[in-house]
């Protein structure tokens, strides 16, 4: 097993590896521990050949399909939305608005999850945000656009909306999961490792790249698991079940 695959199994499993990225680092190794904990071994951190049997036995069995099929509904992401470009990461926001997709909010973002749900395609194709001179991009994120792909969840919209009050329009955990899966096949088309600094929420670009965003607070909860209470649990959330699905 390569590094990336340990990790990739790890986050299926429920243990969190830290960023995808190919390299042990300490929460990798935490994680590996945590395993073997899980499966009275020997506790040291080191994928040897009885952990690499251990993570064998727990990998899922293949499913046969039923009847032949190419498979089209695996993914959601048009393969049109996706023109070949040289991006680096994936921000993901919410509207702060109501569960259908305006023309503001499809001019901001290249992809857009209302609350159907049903995945929305923006007004700027992915390749627009290469490079970004004014106005003709998608402006998902102050000062950060360039070589970054904008998904927004259509929610948290409305007077009054606070961390304790998510107001006419929350977020529905079908929305979230149907973002999850566009983040994942962007990472794959893109090569775009799956890492704290390439796969974030709007709320983290401030902390994790150092570009001020003004107080935006998208994604530091999640309305329908409310134990995710800050943009760093929902981040670390959002990579693990990325990375779970590639």
């Amino acid at each position: 097993m390569t590094i990336l695959e340990i990790q990739r199994q790890l986050a299926a499993l429920g243990f969190d590896p830290g960023p995808i990225d190919g390299v042990i680092g300490p929460r990798t190794r935490a994680a590996i521990r945590a395993f073997q904990a899980s499966r009275g071994l020997l506790v040291d951190g080191i994928v040897g050949p009885q952990t690499r049997a251990a993570f064998a036995a727990a990998a899922p069995a293949p499913v046969a399909p039923s009847a032949p099929s190419s498979s089209p509904a695996a993914s959601i992401v048009p393969a049109a939305w996706m023109p070949r470009a040289a991006m680096r990461r994936v921000h993901l926001h919410w509207t702060a608005g109501a569960y259908n997709a305006n023309g503001l909010d499809q001019n901001a973002y290249h992809l857009l999850i209302d609350g159907t749900p049903k995945l929305v395609r923006g007004k700027w194709p992915i390749s627009a945000n290469v490079n970004c001179p004014r106005g003709a991009y998608a402006a998902h994120t102050l000062n950060a656009n360039t070589g970054a792909i904008g998904v927004s969840i259509c929610c948290m919209g409305g007077p009054g909306v606070t961390m304790a009050s998510h107001g006419k329009y929350p977020m529905k955990r079908e929305q979230w999961e149907m973002a999850v899966q566009a983040v994942a096949e962007l990472c794959r088309f893109y090569a775009i490792p799956v890492t704290d600094k390439a796969v974030l929420t709007h709320a983290e670009v401030q902390p994790n790249l150092g570009v001020r965003q003004n107080g935006k607070w998208d994604i530091a909860t999640l309305s329908f698991d409310r134990s995710f209470d800050t943009a760093r649990k929902v981040g670390d959330r959002l990579r693990r079940e990325v990375a779970a699905r590639l």
